[in-house]
């Protein structure tokens, strides 16, 4: 009698099978790092065996350490894995897309209506709503990583930095980088330990990749990176809103270590403080918007520029340079990231010794919390001071009823927003007016 023989793996997919694969998760991403990570664990590891268990842990604890989305650097190293330097395009490419097409949109919509005052009342009600985001966002990031006195240390220290003594973000993240490699070495005890996974799988036959060709392909990619910012400034002037857009956001893609909310900070100073190209609340709005579709928080930046051509044109139409600002902030935001991932690709499930690359990551994100606890007062202070008592009454009771939701009952994010933007439509109907 034969013995039974377990089932052979699935044959590697095609690459127009993955490509839908990949087209369909760009707009089914949502829930935030979290969520996104978590369907594409669901589905290719568990589901469709096309990844190891191992590779895709390993590749997600590179991806962490990296500055940007780490979801979509994670889906564009799995297509690398795949098919290679196209497979890995494709499906990073593909993870923004449908984001960048739903947010424009909606971009439109606010600038368009948002005078009305039932879109009014529902925007009101999405910033209220926002503010509970980013609260419960510090709350949950500050359970897993302020752990240690030291972890409390930074989170104080950092807060204090940026919100009194008005510190460049950049610095409290290179600061926070030092910490870390220090204690890494010194005092490995002082912080909480870094994740790991487990055995790394060897990396696939064909995947290996020369320096010379990893060299060819991280120049390629810089110059697809800067060509066409270069291009705006020869067109517009060194002087125009989307120059300045594209400077600003390639220098925010090198700091957005520890996701999204970790660079919110310092965008919210630079972008409306330094620059004027919004206002507080309209940044809470784009928080908002970019919470409730698919695809990486950090879309966000695409409202700003969005909302940055508009209110300061380049162009004669508002709303080409609107589009302009928009694509500039996308393609500065999102080139960067396959600079990191796909040249160092074939040596990537090596790096897993690089201990101080984790180490740096634990403190940079202990200090990201107190940086996110500022931008927390800040957006408060920005939204409410302005606003009567009862305003703000009504505003706290709708961020607080999203706390809860969202921390105690495990709403998702996107119904969170949905019906805090139905309660301001509702208070702005009945004549509670938010402005």
């Amino acid at each position: 009698m034969s013995l039974p023989t377990e089932p052979a793996a699935p044959a590697a997919p095609g690459f127009g099978e993955a490509l839908r694969f990949w087209a369909k998760l760009g707009w089914i991403s949502f829930g935030g790092p979290a969520g996104q990570i978590a369907v594409m664990h669901r589905e290719l590891v568990e589901r469709r065996r096309w990844v190891d268990e191992s590779a895709f842990l390993h590749g997600l604890n590179y991806c962490m350490v990296l500055p940007g989305p780490e979801a979509m650097q994670l889906a564009t190293w799995l297509g690398w894995r795949l098919h290679g330097l196209r497979g890995g395009l494709a499906a990073g490419a593909l993870f923004v897309l449908p984001a960048v097409a739903i947010l424009a949109l909606l971009s439109w919509a606010y600038l368009r209506f948002g005078e009305l005052p039932a879109v009014a009342g529902a925007l009101f009600g999405i910033q209220a709503a926002t503010l509970a985001l980013v609260v419960q966002a510090i709350a949950r990031i500050g359970r897993r990583v302020l752990r240690t006195p030291m972890a409390l240390a930074l989170a104080a220290a950092a807060f204090l930095a940026l919100f009194a003594l008005q510190w460049s973000f950049v610095a409290i993240v290179l600061a926070a980088a030092l910490v870390g490699i220090a204690q890494g070495r010194w005092r490995p005890g002082w912080l909480p330990a870094p994740a790991h996974a487990g055995e790394a799988m060897p990396v696939r036959a064909g995947a290996q990749a020369g320096l010379a060709r990893a060299a060819g392909v991280a120049m390629l990619l810089l110059a697809a990176w800067w060509l066409p910012l270069l291009g705006v400034r020869a067109w517009l002037g060194a002087d125009s809103t989307a120059w300045t857009m594209g400077v600003f956001f390639s220098k925010a893609a090198l700091v957005t270590l520890g996701g999204a909310y970790a660079v919110l900070p310092y965008v919210a100073q630079q972008a409306v403080e330094v620059h004027g190209w919004l206002t507080a609340p309209q940044m809470l709005v784009g928080l908002g918007l970019a919470e409730s579709t698919p695809g990486p928080l950090i879309m966000v930046l695409e409202f700003v520029g969005f909302v940055g051509g508009w209110q300061r044109p380049d162009l004669g139409s508002p709303l080409a340079s609107a589009l302009l600002g928009a694509a500039v902030t996308v393609w500065a935001t999102f080139l960067p990231s396959f600079l990191f991932v796909l040249p160092a690709a074939p040596w990537i499930e090596r790096l897993r010794s690089v201990r101080w690359l984790a180490a740096a990551l634990v403190a940079v994100t202990a200090a990201v919390v107190g940086a996110m606890a500022s931008l927390a007062l800040w957006f408060g202070w920005h939204l409410l001071a302005p606003l009567p008592v009862a305003q703000i009454a009504f505003a706290a009771a709708v961020a607080l009823a999203a706390w809860w939701a969202l921390d105690r009952r495990d709403v998702g994010t996107g119904w969170v927003v949905l019906a805090a933007a139905a309660l301001g439509t509702a208070a702005a109907l009945a004549g509670f007016s938010s402005g």
